[in-house]
């Protein structure tokens, strides 16, 4: 599939969104054809971003086929299990990926001297702090430095009910954000990882729907009534990273 500057009449939409127009056509795109789309438009002016989670070689193959050094953004929290360090480790090496690995400016010890372990007081707050200090600030800066136009990134409309918000490709007045995955299942990404011979995250086997940082993440019980709840000790859905002017 070959694609096209698109030829839309520029207007007042035009001004706020480049692609405004264009947002229904990239709608109904597969995920493949709406990463090749991507890297047609925006070329070395693309970037990702990753967690190495349960479902990230999914995006990592999509885009790494069509855009082999697409810089790979990795917000490494200090905080993450021993098996996704692993499995970042293989991941990079089987799909040679051109990463950037970003962490906070202060250290996980000086921060709980400073701050107490944020994560165990059950305050949103507190939570809320712990994730601008190692996941949101870091992620700011990874876009300041490499300054792409738009950002490709695996979230699924199922994950939360931000997600369920969202459209495949948007715009926050400085970037674009792709999502091809948005409206997969999580049967759709098994069956990709199965079909593409892609390695399972080891937590994956354990039970584990979705994980981030180790003293935050637990497999899925059947009292779950979604998969987000085994993350952020049931207070919340998102980190920070994906929200509106997070980064």
């Amino acid at each position: 599939m070959t694609f096209h500057e698109h030829d839309c009449d520029y207007t007042c939409v035009a001004a706020i969104d480049p692609l405004a127009c264009d947002s229904a056509r990239l709608e109904s795109f597969s995920a493949a054809a709406l990463m090749e789309w991507a890297a047609a438009r925006f070329g070395d002016s693309l970037a990702m971003s990753t967690s190495f989670g349960i479902q990230s070689a999914v995006t990592l193959q999509l885009a790494t086929r069509v855009l082999p050094k697409i810089p790979v953004i990795w917000i490494d929290t200090g905080y993450l299990p021993p098996e996704t360090y692993r499995y970042a480790d293989q991941l990079a090496s089987r799909l040679n990926l051109n990463l950037q690995v970003f962490q906070s400016a202060i250290s996980p010890s000086r921060m709980e001297a400073r701050h107490g372990r944020l994560w165990e007081t059950g305050d949103v707050a507190d939570f809320q702090r712990y994730d601008d200090i190692r996941k949101v600030e870091p992620m700011r800066r990874a876009l300041e430095a490499l300054q792409p136009k738009a950002w490709v990134s695996g979230l699924r409309a199922q994950q939360t009910d931000y997600r369920k918000t969202l459209t495949r490709v948007s715009f926050d007045g400085t970037r674009h954000k792709v999502l091809p995955i948005l409206g997969w299942t999580g049967r759709d990404v098994y069956e990709f990882m199965h079909d593409n011979g892609l390695p399972q995250h080891p937590l994956f086997e354990q039970g584990y729907s979705t994980v981030g940082d180790w003293h935050t993440s637990r497999s899925l019980s059947a009292d779950d009534a979604d998969e987000r709840g085994t993350r952020f000790n049931g207070l919340k859905q998102e980190c920070g990273i994906h929200l509106p002017n997070a980064a």
